[in-house]
């Protein structure tokens, strides 16, 4: 029988997925699960905080803990998709406390998760390109530096979000002349079933194709890019350069450029093997901070929050290589739910 308070209660909550994780202070999981969403918008709204508390208790049977009776564990770490301003902060704390689910609630973006995933040091960089596009970063003082990421009105551009729509768009533009040619004419109406551009128009115009579904369009941008399409490598371009232009910016706010932090790629938009686009991001952040270690993030993102909970309680090396060790995509999908 699991101890009935667990040290650590550790999540990852983006748009498209929920990830909770109960650990020992030795870095032991005593329970996790995964929750998939269908819905991508709201993240931060109460509907996804329910989401997450849902998480969590799965989290807390597959510990063979009895899920109301909380709190669950002495210390959360609540890296959540939506808490992008202070004020976003303070109402995701309070919350999360008002449910009690741990003792001591620490609430960030989700973006930090992705960043203590990719790096075995506190610190360094962490950029986000999944439904949207995020970027934080910590340094070796402990300083911090992030971006609003709300979308356009922070200035904001890239993911699969933002991909998506573009691709419908320059297809719409090569059907009817206005734009040049490009295979998104014809992959972007193949992939919802559709011949042309103009119905998958229709479709969004009229509701019948839910306008969330876009997003699922990103993957034939790179495709198209690889097989020498100019409308998308210029897209692919795009994204590469804000990736770029948002590590690197973090960079000079926490004036690392002489120093050697890992740069640490997450999301769903990395997930694809153009090199290209890699290279470009690559070489950008190289032209400001020579010795960075730029890699893509290959584990989950709540073995940061695990981390980051680790960190806090000066757990030893040895319980932060056990994390790594056990919660892994596989341990957290034998215990997947609908969303």
């Amino acid at each position: 029988m699991a101890a009935r308070r667990a040290a650590i209660l550790a999540v990852d909550a983006g748009g498209s997925k929920i990830d909770a994780a109960l650990l020992k202070r030795d870095g032991t999981v005593l329970g996790a699960s995964r929750l998939v969403l269908t819905n991508h918008s709201g993240t931060g709204t109460d509907p996804h905080l329910l989401w997450v508390v849902d998480a969590v208790q799965a989290a807390a049977l597959d510990a063979g803990m009895d899920p109301s009776r909380t709190p669950l564990a002495d210390l959360g770490i609540y890296c959540l998709a939506g808490a992008d301003l202070p004020a976003d902060d303070r109402r995701l704390s309070k919350w999360l406390g008002g449910r009690g689910l741990t003792t001591t609630d620490v609430v960030r973006n989700d973006t930090f998760a992705v960043l203590r995933a990719g790096t075995d040091r506190p610190w360094g960089i962490g950029v986000v390109c999944g439904y949207g596009t995020n970027c934080a970063g910590v340094a070796p003082d402990g300083r911090i530096t992030r971006f609003p990421a709300v979308g356009s009105i922070s200035g904001d551009w890239g993911g699969g979000a933002d991909l998506g729509r573009a691709a419908v768009w320059y297809a719409i533009r090569a059907e009817d002349g206005r734009g040049a040619k490009t295979l998104l004419a014809t992959t972007v109406p193949a992939l919802f079933g559709m011949r042309k551009p103009r119905q998958v128009l229709e479709a969004l115009y009229f509701g019948k194709l839910d306008e969330e579904r876009v997003v699922e369009l990103a993957p034939l941008i790179f495709q198209a890019a690889q097989a020498g399409d100019a409308v998308a490598r210029d897209l692919v371009d795009r994204q590469a350069d804000e990736v770029a232009v948002m590590a690197t910016t973090a960079v000079r706010r926490l004036r690392m450029t002489k120093l050697d932090p890992d740069v640490v790629l997450g999301g769903g938009v990395f997930r694809n093997t153009y090199a290209t686009f890699f290279e470009r991001i690559d070489a950008a952040i190289h032209a400001v901070t020579p010795r960075a270690n730029v890699h893509v993030l290959t584990d989950p993102p709540v073995i940061g929050a695990a981390l980051m909970g680790l960190d806090r309680l000066a757990a030893p090396k040895a319980a932060h290589a056990r994390v790594r060790r056990s919660l892994t995509h596989q341990r957290l999908s034998a215990h997947t739910a609908g969303g």
